[in-house]
């Protein structure tokens, strides 16, 4: 009986005893819920875990991992005792582990190069190809415009007076001025071709110019058109990133909309500023990090957060841990530990 009742005080005292110990912490880097800085882990789920363990009175060491995948898989199979970062908790994440009360409330939401920094200049519609190529021609046509007018007007006026080799730039130069101002009151044509010829030359000039403004007019207003995000729904066509396994890339697989997948954030978000992208998808608060610390001038969200999803900690199914990092979890929105940490990363006090 003794014996018995041993065993008994034994199972009971189980999750303290394993609290105890030295648990194994995996996590994966995403900032700002987990990173190294100078060699040290921070972020708000790594400070956040450090509350916990206190109150908990457990020791622990940090497993840092190279993919979101790894990490999770280090849970499911037990070599971890429980994971932190930006995990979110799924149905399909719920059947093969275990989740603590949500610690941080999020979503996803879209971000794009900020409107003017990466966006279509006119000197880029100008050089592109479809305005180009008319460009060119349009020289080739002031030129071959000025050179005829060189041969009616050679020998009427001096300012044709020149071999036909040093008359090419004075021809464009008159071709030029007519097209853009309507010409020299002083050189006006003085042979009966030239004049018949300038007249056409003046009238012609004011469709082209007409048709070249509206030209860049429209260009530019379908550059806007088509640059312009603000949900889910004008992201066809784009070019969409995101990270691959993530919630975000389900979402997206789900609406059938194309998207680049990276292994993590860090390469998203680089490809993102080699200008791969139009535009991202991704967990909100780390892509409202990356605009707030570092991409300022570069990126802004666009809309507002859609698919709203909780983080937690995972744990093995069945952890005997669960029970006392709940207790912990409430214990700290209580005494205000948890609004403290959430206000030091993100500066808001609640979800």
């Amino acid at each position: 009986m003794i014996r018995n009742l041993a065993i008994f005080i034994a199972l009971f005292l189980w999750p303290m005893f394993a609290a105890a110990q030295n648990l194994t912490v995996s996590t994966v880097s995403r900032s700002p819920f987990s990173m190294e800085i100078d060699g040290r882990d921070s972020g708000f789920s790594v400070e956040l875990w450090q509350a916990i363990a206190e109150r908990i009175g457990a020791d622990y060491e940090f497993v840092r991992y190279d993919s979101f995948a790894d990490m999770l898989q280090s849970v499911e199979t037990g070599q971890a005792d429980l994971a932190i970062a930006n995990i979110s908790v799924t149905s399909e994440r719920e059947a093969i582990m275990d989740f603590s009360q949500p610690i941080f409330s999020a979503g996803l939401q879209i971000m794009t190069p900020l409107q003017g920094h990466t966006g279509m200049s006119i000197w880029s519609i100008i050089l592109s190809a479809d305005l180009l190529i008319p460009i060119v021609i349009a020289f080739g046509v002031l030129i071959g415009a000025g050179m005829l007018m060189w041969l009616f007007e050679r020998h009427k006026q001096p300012y044709f007076n020149y071999t036909a080799g040093k008359a090419v730039f004075p021809a464009f130069w008159w071709a030029l001025n007519l097209v853009v101002n309507g010409g020299f009151e002083e050189r006006v044509p003085r042979s009966a071709p030239g004049r018949l010829f300038g007249v056409v030359l003046v009238i012609a000039s004011l469709f082209v110019v007409s048709i070249f403004v509206a030209r860049i007019t429209s260009m530019m207003t379908i550059e806007a058109i088509n640059t312009s995000v603000t949900s889910f729904s004008d992201l066809y066509g784009k070019r969409v990133g995101t990270v691959s396994g993530s919630t975000a890339a389900t979402f997206l697989e789900r609406r059938d909309l194309q998207y680049a997948g990276y292994s993590n954030p860090q390469e998203l978000l680089a490809g993102f500023e080699e200008g791969e992208l139009d535009a991202v998808v991704f967990d909100a608060p780390i892509l409202a990090y990356y605009v707030k610390s570092k991409g300022a001038n570069k990126a802004e969200l666009a809309g507002p957060i859609f698919l709203r999803e909780d983080y937690g900690i995972a744990m093995p199914s069945g952890s005997p841990l669960a029970e006392e990092i709940n207790k912990a979890l409430l214990y700290l929105r209580e005494d205000g530990t948890y609004a403290e940490i959430r206000q030091n990363w993100f500066g808001i006090l609640s979800d």
